[in-house]
């Protein structure tokens, strides 16, 4: 920052106020821009992984998610970049680390990320482009495709709604933990514009009109309205230069009337909702029930924390004392929490499901009695210093995932600057924490409680309850309502109607101009790295255990993953491991009950958790690692307690609590349907990758459709089945967790390392067996091409097969074509054209290759466009400025940030892969090296595996009986 002064202006920015953030290990400096108002806040720090966003506030005013439409549309061509989607040229060719956009229920964000400065640079400008000069004011179209249109492609053919965000929200809706949700929020401000759905909801977005949509943008999308955000090692003198000269210098501040007004305390109200079911469903514990409270305000530190950390700590922890309370009165089969501190008033929820409307009376008296008695006599300071714990360590590790963190801290940022707060709020969490940490001594968590919950008077209940006939009544008003409104037009309106559908289609069919599409700014192949990142392995013997060691820096945390080979294991033994992963760390042991357990290991360690882990070998999918794994972060420190605690939980504990078991296992058949209900696509690659592929197979046993049905079954008959079920598990127990099957891996560095050595006896792990057996592979699911129906409006489309199999071998090139198929074809013809959500290919080393679509409205045709690979790929052509731009791309997906504990991860899983450096570094080769003449050669696997014909089908019931000549069998996926 050199020389700048505060209160001073430089190109155009009044500089407002700096101070160092040692929380996030930044320096903030906050500017505004003198002549359009736009407001500006850089984060400086080291971090090279360097994030953008430019956000407006735009707080919806009815249901018809205009916002939601509009986040879509202006990333659909602009003055400077007129091809159609410069969004998807990006995912194509850029380096982007993350790219993508928001929409909020009172704000849309469009954040990116890059660690490279030139691809860092591009990607802002296009994004500034789109915001402030989009081609919606030229072309209807892109409304039409992104938000809604009649479709009526002959005079005689019925009107039919389509669009993209339509579909979207017809899935969103068909979800009962997504209406739920929405209901929560709604009834709580319904004088505000969290009264309104900002997505958007199916039966009103066709009322919004292109003058509504061009008019929002115009009010909302001003840099006047607009709050920029910039993070990472950067120059940001040059950064305010670009920003004043190419965009923010041609706009006057204006006043742009988006503020968000508080709702006034409602008292106690009752909102009820229906979600459908099919027609054959029993609607017994199907009831959603909600308890809502609204919660200060978002600029309030202390609460925008504290209540985090609260609802952890009643409702979230497998110890948490409310969920139990719920449970043990019989209120629903599971409990869930959530709490919202994104818009201006947080709210806190208490969630049932599975249960009755009849029993809304006792939900209501059990949380309050028990609310009640937690502030009399005060909660188990054990469970609140855990609960402290884990929020603790979750903001001083800064992990998640595969988003950058900067991206994190602008959504942080934004829940108290969007309201008129400091935007630095959120970010010194040390000093919030501080004051937190009063209720290890005090009494600070029942006085919040008593404060905002028990002597609320701004509460809602909600129930969302099922409905076997919502779904045909819904079904049938749209219908209706279409048929009227094609009587009522005349020859004209129709013939026109017929008119601008063709124009839609010509449009999405037709290819962006070679000029147009050279404006979108691409990297050269010279900008690329050509060698692959190595992950550091060293094999190293501790005491007697092959230790797979990733010297690393990890600020004194040790991750530490034990692999048990399971490999010796039957076949129906296979759905007992994935119940014991859940189990394990959430039931008694000798020395400690479940809830003292879990207070014990979040107070000694960041995490401790465990999978199951299926790795095939790189050049056989019928050879395969199969694994038990625990995953621990542990402060180095802590190292000595959390291995007795490991050891306490591997050897000794208990399945005789009956009770608890059939909690847990209720739990997890509920959070299973909501994750099927929400992420159907992948209950549909799973069951297809079944039907061809042995790792595949033992997958789907692990978590998908079987594993369910194994859990159903066990919930359905558990009182007959508890004694097996207990021996079984226990008999797991003993047989898994020897020194003889174990491989471990430790990242951390060499201070780590040998402090790990120095305590590892403490883990206790002991030899009782003898070597593992050779791998079993498990055998094919039996079912074929599966119709697999619920009550969701649209579907999930999978289709695919082992190409090693049919004679192919996994190539760089494949990689290229897998971006190809996802980002153009898959794009224009199942998204674009389709009007679907998502889509894309999934292919693995392995040889598994298999097509999906996401929120899809059709089926017989999205499998029809999976057949017609092949010809697209014969037929593929493309100029050096495509290929370099699909090659970019792909790489990009190779060199996805990693943090030290996922290079650890990806070193082991290599490892156990039989993949070494010199097989990655191959396949970087063959990426650069890629042709158009490579992926036409591909036409004839994509044959190969469309006609093996294997197909799986999650959506509709009538969109798949309407179908059914494409199954072989049509079955309620949850029966």
């Amino acid at each position: 920052m050199g020389n700048y002064q505060l209160n001073n202006i430089y190109h155009g920015f009044k500089f407002i106020h700096t101070e160092e953030v040692k929380d996030v290990s930044s320096t903030a400096f906050l500017f505004e821009h003198v002549k359009s108002g736009a407001k500006l806040l850089f984060l400086k720090n080291e971090d090279d992984n360097k994030v953008f966003s430019i956000s407006f506030r735009t707080p919806p005013e009815d249901n018809t998610g205009v916002f939601h439409i509009l986040e879509h549309s202006v990333l659909c061509g602009s003055d400077k970049y007129p091809v159609k989607e410069p969004f998807v040229e990006l995912l194509k060719g850029s380096l982007s680390t993350f790219l993508n956009a928001f929409t909020f229920s009172d704000k849309t964000m469009y954040p990116l990320a890059s660690k490279n400065d030139k691809d860092f640079r591009n990607l802002i400008d296009v994004y500034l482009d789109a915001v402030f000069h989009p081609n919606i004011y030229k072309y209807k179209e892109i409304l039409e495709q992104e938000g809604w249109h009649y479709e009526l492609n002959e005079v005689k053919d019925d009107i039919n709604l389509k669009g993209v965000v339509y579909n979207e929200m017809k899935g969103a809706f068909s979800s009962p933990e997504g209406l739920l949700m929405r209901a929560n929020q709604n009834s709580l401000y319904p004088d505000t514009a969290y009264g309104f759905e900002s997505g958007g909801d199916p039966l009103y977005i066709p009322d919004l009109t292109y003058e509504h949509f061009i008019d929002s943008h115009k009010k909302y999308y001003s840099p006047a309205n607009s709050y920029i955000y910039l993070y990472g090692n950067l120059d940001i003198d040059e950064k305010l230069a670009y920003l004043d000269e190419k965009y923010l210098n041609a706009y006057d501040r204006i006043d742009v009337d988006s503020s968000i007004e508080p709702q006034a305390p409602i008292g106690k109200k009752e909102t009820v909702r229906a979600y459908p079911i099919l027609p054959g469903e029993d609607d017994q514990d199907k009831t959603y029930l909600s308890l809502n409270y609204a919660v200060s305000k978002a600029t309030d530190p202390e609460t925008y924390l504290a209540f985090d950390i609260l609802d952890y700590l009643l409702l979230d922890s497998p110890a948490a004392p409310l969920k139990k309370a719920i449970l043990d009165a019989g209120i629903g089969r599971d409990v869930f929490g959530s709490y919202d501190n994104s818009i201006l008033q947080p709210y806190f929820s208490v969630n049932v499901k599975n249960s009755n409307e009849s029993q809304k009376d006792a939900f209501k008296k059990v949380v309050s009695d028990t609310l009640n008695q937690l502030v009399k006599k005060g909660i188990d300071k054990k469970q609140i210093e855990a609960a402290i714990n884990v929020k603790e360590f979750q903001l001083r590790e800064a992990d998640y995932g595969s988003m950058p963190k900067g991206l994190i801290y602008s959504i942080t940022v934004m829940d108290s600057w969007l309201y008129g707060g400091d935007p630095l709020t959120h970010l010194r969490f040390e000093k919030t924490l501080a004051t937190i940490k009063q209720a290890l001594t005090g009494n600070y968590f029942e006085t919040l409680i008593e404060k905002y919950l028990l002597n609320s008077d701004h509460e809602s209940l909600v129930v969302v309850k099922p409905s076997k006939t919502l779904a045909d009544e819904e079904a049938r008003t749209v219908a209706e309502k279409l048929a009227k409104f094609k009587q009522s037009l005349d020859s004209e309106s129709l013939n026109q109607l017929v008119t601008s559908t063709k124009k839609l289609q010509e449009r999405q069919a037709s290819e962006d101009r070679s000029e147009d599409l050279r404006t979108i700014p691409l990297l050269s192949l010279d900008d690329i790295d050509k060698k692959t990142e190595e992950l550091p392995l060293s094999e190293i013997d501790l005491d007697g255990a092959k230790t797979l060691y990733h010297e690393l820096p990890t600020n004194k945390i040790a991750y530490l993953s034990l692999y048990f080979d399971t490999a010796a294991l039957a076949e129906d033994q296979i759905p007992w491991i994935a119940l014991l992963k859940e189990l394990l760390g959430k039931i008694d042991t000798a020395k400690y009950s479940y809830e003292s357990l879990v207070n014990e290991v979040n107070i000694q360690t960041g995490d401790v958790h465990f999978e199951t882990n299926v790795i095939s070998d790189k050049d056989n999918d019928d050879v395969y690692t199969t694994q038990f794994s625990v995953k621990a972060k542990i402060l180095q420190d802590k190292l000595p307690a959390a291995f007795d605690l490991i050891h306490e939980i591997l050897y000794n504990s208990r399945f005789d609590n009956k009770e608890r078991l059939k909690a847990i296992i209720k739990e997890i058949k509920s959070r299973m349907e909501i994750a099927f209900n929400q992420s159907g696509q992948s209950v549909a690659v799973r069951r297809v990758g079944a039907y061809f592929s042995k790792s595949a197979a033992y997958k789907e046993r692990l978590r998908g459709l079987t594993f369910y049905q194994f859990i159903r079954s066990l919930d359905q008959n558990f009182d007959e089945s508890y004694a097996k079920a207990a021996d079984t598990l226990r008999a797991l127990t003993g047989a898994l967790f020897s020194k003889d099957r174990l491989v471990i891996g430790l990242t951390g560095d060499r201070e780590i390392f040998d402090r790990v050595h120095a305590q590892f006896g403490k883990l206790g792990l002991t030899s009782y067996s003898d070597a593992p057996a050779a791998a079993q592979p498990v055998a094919l699911i039996p079912s074929r091409n599966e119709g697999l129906m619920t009550s969701s409006k649209i579907q999930y489309a999978a289709k695919g097969a082992n190409f090693k199999q049919l004679g192919f071998t996994y190539t760089g090139q494949l990689l290229v074509l897998k971006q190809i198929l996802t980002l153009d074809y898959l794009w224009n013809r199942v998204r674009v054209m389709g009007g679907a959500y998502g889509c894309g290919v999934s292919a693995e080393s392995s040889g598994n290759f298999i097509f999906w679509s996401y929120r899809d409205p059709n089926l017989r045709e999205t499998l029809k466009i999976y057949d017609e690979a092949a010809g697209f790929a014969s037929s593929f052509k493309a100029d050096e400025f495509s290929m370099t731009k699909y090659i970019i791309g792909t790489i990009a997906n190779l060199d996805s940030p990693l943090t030290p504990s996922t290079k650890g991860e990806l070193s082991d899983e290599r490892y156990f892969a039989h993949v070494a450096e010199k097989d990655v570094q191959r396949i970087r080769e063959e990426v650069l090296a890629a042709k158009p003449t490579d992926i036409q050669q591909f036409a004839t696997l994509l044959k190969a595996i469309t006609d093996q014909n294997h197909i799986c089908v999650f959506g509709n019931e009538s969109k798949i009986k309407e179908n059914k000549d494409l199954f072989d069998e049509c079955v309620d996926a949850f029966d």
